[in-house]
């Protein structure tokens, strides 16, 4: 069963259905599948290796394989063009596993329901228990039970991009003599919206 936060609408589902044996045949893992309908139609893919790392080689391969499953399926009416990318540093958290693996790192949860009165929670992942994803907001740490969220994503930090950097340094993709101490700070947003 594809958990929503991969894959939404009933139409997302089916494309999931569709892509994911693909492209864990190919050795990735599926984060999220969009089908967003404007003046023109996009069909969404976002991917990532198990240790992550995904390059933009990766993306053209899941995007040559899954084009060739799409043309052979065809469950998409309208003419649509495919957009296959990587998760990125701040990435959307769309599996229970994500919770668990950037343990420590700040995130933004939405819930579909409002919980003790408010939908939005800003704090540090505290791992996950059971289903539920925990979570360290100012009042203490909380359980917010995975059926329950609607949107979650990573908060872009320096630890963050400091992580990310040696990571892909361990896995080979990165310069070994890129100095990370060059990059600037970031500036982090205000939090007037954190609990609206």
């Amino acid at each position: 069963m594809t958990n929503d936060l991969i894959a939404k609408a009933a139409i997302d589902r089916r494309m999931a259905e569709i892509i994911t044996p693909v492209i864990e045949d190919l050795g990735f893992e599926l984060v999220r599948v969009r089908l967003m309908s404007g003046k023109t139609t996009v069909l969404q893919i976002m991917a990532d290796k198990p240790g992550g790392g995904i390059e933009v080689d990766d993306c053209a391969e899941i995007s040559n394989s899954v084009s060739a499953i799409l043309d052979v399926e065809d469950p998409i009416l309208d003419e649509y063009t495919l957009e296959v990318s990587s998760p990125g540093i701040d990435r959307p958290l769309t599996r229970l596993k994500d919770f668990d693996a950037y343990e420590g790192y700040e995130a933004k949860i939405e819930t579909a329901e409002l919980i003790d009165g408010r939908r939005r929670f800003k704090g540090t992942l505290a791992g996950v228990d059971g289903d539920e994803v925990l979570i360290n907001v100012e009042e203490g740490t909380i359980g917010l039970k995975f059926d329950w969220l609607s949107d979650a994503k990573l908060v872009l930090s320096d630890d963050l991009i400091k992580e990310m950097l040696r990571q892909r340094k361990a896995a080979g993709t990165l310069p070994e003599d890129l100095d990370q101490d060059a990059f600037d700070e970031i500036e982090t947003e205000s939090s007037s919206e954190e609990n609206r």
